[in-house]
């Protein structure tokens, strides 16, 4: 990880970000500006304890694999939603043909 030249006084005022277009872009900017001032109070060894706790189980391993779980787990409800969007479709398709079998045999499918 580079470290940033002591040069550039804590003071100094930071290049201004291009607004936010929507709420997520913003919450992702926040984000990033909470990394940043924690990275400097790391750096300074002025961070809190709650600040070091959470990187230190941000990093850990069984962090690590939870995450990796959660990524799982949303992959498979999207299969399972596409997995059903098919079975409808599916179904509506054997309908279809159920009733134009019907009117090649005659059958009268006016209810």
């Amino acid at each position: 990880m580079a470290r940033r030249g002591t040069s550039e006084p804590e003071d100094a005022p930071k290049a201004r970000r291009r607004p936010a277009s929507s709420p997520e872009e913003r919450e992702d900017q926040l984000i990033s500006m909470a990394f940043d001032l924690a990275e400097r109070q790391i750096e300074a060894g002025t961070a809190s304890a709650q600040v070091i706790s959470h990187f230190l189980k941000a990093g850990a391993r069984r962090e690590r694999l939870e995450q990796e779980r959660i990524a799982r787990e949303n992959h498979l409800l999207e299969v399972r939603a596409e997995r059903l969007a098919s079975e409808r479709n599916i179904e509506e398709l054997y309908s279809e043909a159920i009733s134009a079998m019907k009117r090649y045999s005659g059958q009268d499918t006016d209810d």
